[in-house]
């Protein structure tokens, strides 16, 4: 924790915070945020180059301030994966997905919200940060969620934002678009359904619910089956009402132009980029067994990482033996757990050779 000075007038709800971030160190296999370990191929870092070049000539003119062209790409995107019919006026792009978070804390955060922990850490976060009062709703013991208990505490609290991660982080199940349904029905607020690794899940995404509950809304990314966590862009999808009020609390121009011509490219080459959720899919599930066979209790996952547990070190003695053999995951402060995101073939081997040998020590 920071010692503040004196002088400093930083809010009293934030002197004990410390700032959100993953370790960045250096290691042979960085498996710890969950970053997809396919690098574009040389043809799109070529086809983006080509369109960033475009667009430098006229980098002394604000960009798009309502990124028109690339929310139309987005909204045709969903509706191939999900055969919906929406359209600009249901999607809003920003700088990630946390910046949606934020403004939607800022713009709907008139009372108190709910998610179901252990579950994102920046959505109570960015609600001590706006002001919102975050409650910890309660989760099985396997951290698994009952939707009939959640239904129960949302009804009891009556939150102005109820959070529903699915595929959730940092465990990885993820819940049907049925239960999905029922807590439409049993939310009065708006139902935020964060699906930042939908890509990677067998299940209908809540976009499908939105036409028929239209509190319903779903936050998106790039950054982790599109491999493309480096542009920073998110997106949400929702009913024009809510996109409207998003315009409300953006910060001017806050989506570059560089940020929108990287993005349009990348949607022009969604199979390419696709095509790697497959693979880590399969990876995933090979992973799993993997864990299985050395005695640990693996948690079951619709995203590309694995939560797993069962060794005899502290969770953090574990974490730093397998960065000393030079592999990277990630602590996420449960404690006996650690998680390991999927990587490609030469870093799942080092991964778990590593794991055996800090095992056998152990």
């Amino acid at each position: 924790m920071n010692e503040w000075p004196n002088w400093l007038p930083l809010r009293q709800n934030l002197r004990e915070l410390s700032p959100y971030g993953a370790p960045q160190l250096p290691a042979d296999a960085v498996m710890n945020t969950n970053e997809n370990p396919y690098a574009p191929s040389l043809e799109l870092a070529k086809a983006i180059s080509q369109r960033i070049e475009e667009v430098a000539t006229t980098l002394n003119r604000y960009p798009d301030r309502d990124a028109t062209k690339l929310r139309s790409k987005l909204a045709e995107f969903i509706n191939q994966l999900s055969a919906t019919r929406l359209n600009t006026d249901n999607i809003w792009a920003a700088n990630g997905s946390n910046e949606i978070i934020q403004s939607l804390f800022l713009a709907f955060g008139s009372g108190s919200a709910i998610g179901f922990t252990p579950s994102y850490s920046m959505h109570p976060l960015i609600a001590k940060v706006t002001g919102v009062e975050w409650i910890n709703g309660a989760r099985n013991e396997d951290f698994s969620l009952d939707v009939n208990s959640a239904i129960s505490q949302i009804q009891r609290e009556r939150p102005v934002l109820t959070f529903i991660t699915t595929p959730n982080n940092p465990t990885g199940s993820a819940i049907t678009i049925s239960e999905l349904e029922q807590l439409a029905k049993s939310t009065s607020g708006l139902l935020v359904v964060d699906e930042a690794y939908a890509e990677f899940s067998g299940e209908a995404s809540a976009v499908t619910l939105i036409e028929k509950y239209p509190h319903v809304v779903v936050i998106r990314t790039m950054s982790k089956a599109f491999a493309f966590a480096g542009a920073r862009l998110g997106y949400l999808v929702a009913h024009p009402s809510v996109i409207q009020a998003m315009f409300l609390v953006r910060l001017p121009y806050h989506l570059s132009a560089l940020t929108q011509a990287a993005g349009e490219v990348a949607l022009d080459y969604q199979s390419e980029l696709l095509d790697t959720v497959a693979t880590l899919r399969k990876n995933r599930d090979e992973l799993s067994v993997a864990l299985t066979a050395m005695g640990l209790t693996v948690i079951p996952s619709a995203a590309n990482f694995l939560l797993f547990t069962g060794f005899s070190m502290t969770s953090a003695e574990l974490w730093k033996a397998l960065l000393d053999r030079g592999v990277l995951i990630r602590d996420v402060g449960l404690l006996g757990y650690l998680r390991v995101t999927i990587g490609n073939e030469a870093e799942n081997k080092k991964f778990l050779e590593s794991l055996a040998a800090c095992l056998g020590e152990s």
